[in-house]
């Protein structure tokens, strides 16, 4: 079934260049598992079937690979960096590693495209256009130009040719995570192909730059009155010009500051280190708990700081958004850390892992215990990203998956207390939050918030009560025609009928194989007929036969064991 939607051969290039890479980083039994390698050999494709860099760490030889694989698994590197509900330290660390970075194609090879996205060659639309890029990363490459009116701007052009290919790899992957997911057991309860899938509509969002403006314009406005004493904007969100943007063209404001990353500089430009922590918290804070639409990756690359300690956010390619219900239970899981109330805590975890639970009471208590360390501990003294993360690490233990908003959420706040505590090492996230969290939990029981959520409740109830004399109307008129079904799906009952339907199977086989043993001795006595090696062939037909479904018997019985153990 898998070589059939291999044979596509739009993807055997593609996946012989695959093929190869993994083969090198010593992962060839997954290319074999894949059974892949006969789909290449057929079509002509030649192996390197050596393994170089076996001897290396497994962390370290995944990134490698991924980096070698292409811009696709770069992506996903770099997602799987926030699943620190899935990935001990050492993955994460290594996955954080993976730079998405790619040479620069040629300016040439990149103008036709250019004066198809902007009506006129770049020269043409600006008043100046440089063609050096400032920047090239594996989905696009940045370059910098001056509008007629005298405006700096960045160019964010998507590299030609780069959609096939991701689409390519898209589909490779999602076959490899069905794969993943029938054949082992280890690996299903990380539910691949849901990773899988969300990874791919993240990935083709992020291939359409128009959206990656909208998301910048939507934060934008929600930071639109939040400005110092002075009346400026405390936050900057570079301005999109929409005449230009398209899906594989985004001109935004050129941000003119001082890269997070440039800690000497912002010394240098007297700006006040405390205050940046401060105001870089606040702003997204409001973004996760207030707005519900934040920044996905605050790391020092993606901001800007500028004159009168203001903040400048770029690159909104990958966005979280969380639901009000979701909030509220964010909210009172970040009070119940602080706080050391592991009941709440424990109350909020059951709501975000579901069903799959096995051992309630080892998970309460190994909640209890945790927190049971920072009790008295000052709240300064107290490291909220740590705090995640070891919570995320006993999830991870009883191999629980956060849902995917939640693992991006908190990736967000592990990067934001680190970038915090560059800037201050005396930066305390916990006191900042608190507040903020307190607020907002107060907010939503003034009588106002009441009264909306009571109206919403009551809306939804007479919409449902309208509605009933039509759905009982339906079902009457279902009985009354015999259409009426009632199905049950009781998982358990499914699966002792499934035992009985096996035991059934070999009990009848059992009788069979033994009829046949019986009616091969007496023919075995029996003068006269045709003869095979000097025994009669009717007898020796039948004691073959009972041997294969002796065979068979035994190993049905044998898989079904150790299935069970499994």
């Amino acid at each position: 079934m898998l070589l059939q939607a291999l044979a596509a051969v739009r993807d055997l290039s593609r996946l012989h260049d695959i093929a190869t890479i993994m083969i090198r980083y010593g992962f060839g039994d997954i290319v074999n598992r894949m059974g892949v390698t006969h789909a290449l050999d057929r079509a002509g494709f030649h192996r390197n079937g050596k393994s170089e860099h076996a001897h290396l760490p497994a962390p370290v030889r995944v990134r490698r690979a991924l980096e070698e694989m292409g811009p696709t698994f770069v992506k996903l590197g770099q997602l799987l960096a926030t699943r620190v509900d899935m990935f001990d330290p050492e993955w994460i660390a290594e996955f954080g590693k993976l730079q998405d970075s790619a040479p620069p194609v040629p300016y040439e090879d990149i103008r036709q495209q250019l004066k198809e996205d902007l009506g006129a060659l770049p020269e043409e639309v600006f008043a100046h256009f440089d063609p050096e890029p400032l920047a090239a990363a594996s989905i696009a490459q940045v370059y910098r130009a001056r509008t007629e009116d005298n405006n700096e701007v960045i160019l964010k052009v998507r590299r030609p040719g780069i959609r096939p290919v991701i689409e390519a790899d898209l589909r490779w992957l999602s076959r490899l995570s069905e794969l993943a997911e029938s054949e082992s057991p280890e690996l299903r309860s990380f539910r691949p192909k849901e990773v899988v899938r969300q990874f791919a509509l993240s990935l083709r969002r992020e291939l359409d730059f128009s959206v990656e403006c909208r998301n910048a314009e939507r934060i934008s406005q929600n930071f639109a009155g939040y400005k110092d004493e002075s009346g400026l904007p405390i936050i900057e969100i570079p301005r999109v010009y929409w005449q230009w943007t398209g899906e594989r063209i985004c001109v935004q404001e050129y941000i003119s500051g001082i890269p997070g990353r440039q800690l000497k500089a912002v010394d240098e430009a007297g700006l006040n280190r405390k205050l940046l922590a401060r105001r870089g918290a606040h702003a997204v804070l409001k973004m996760i708990v207030e707005d519900g639409f934040f920044h996905a990756d605050p790391h020092p690359g993606n901001v800007f700081y500028l004159p009168d300690n203001r903040i400048a956010f770029i690159d909104f390619g990958m966005v979280g958004r969380l639901t009000e219900e979701r909030r509220e239970q964010l909210i009172h899981f970040l009070l119940g850390l602080v706080r050391h109330d592991p009941r709440k805590v424990m109350d909020v975890l059951l709501d975000w892992t579901g069903d799959g639970v096995q051992d309630e009471a080892s998970l309460t208590l190994e909640i209890q215990t945790f927190l049971d360390q920072y009790h008295g501990v000052p709240l300064k003294q107290l490291s909220l990203g740590t705090m995640l993360t070891d919570t995320v690490a006993i999830l991870r233990q009883h191999q629980l998956m956060l849902p995917a908003d939640l693992a991006l959420l908190i990736k967000a706040f592990i990067s934001l207390e680190g970038m915090g505590r560059e800037l201050d090492p005396d930066f305390d996230i916990a006191g900042e939050a608190m507040p903020m969290l307190e607020e907002m939990l107060r907010a939503r029981y003034t009588p106002s918030a009441l009264i909306r959520r009571g109206g919403k409740a009551l809306t939804e109830m007479m919409s449902l009560i309208a509605g009933l004399p039509h759905d009982l109307s339906r079902l009457l008129r279902a009985a009354r025609r015999g259409r009426l079904e009632i199905h049950i799906d009781v998982t358990n009952l499914r699966h002792v009928g499934n035992q009985l339907d096996s035991a059934a199977n070999r009990l009848v086989i059992g009788i069979v194989v033994a009829a046949l043993i019986v009616g091969s001795s007496i023919v075995m006595t029996v003068p006269g007929g045709p003869h095979l090696f000097g025994l009669p062939a009717l007898g020796l037909l039948g004691f073959t036969s009972a041997a294969i479904g002796g065979v068979w018997l035994m190993l049905s019985i044998w898989k079904s064991n150790r299935a069970d153990r499994e």
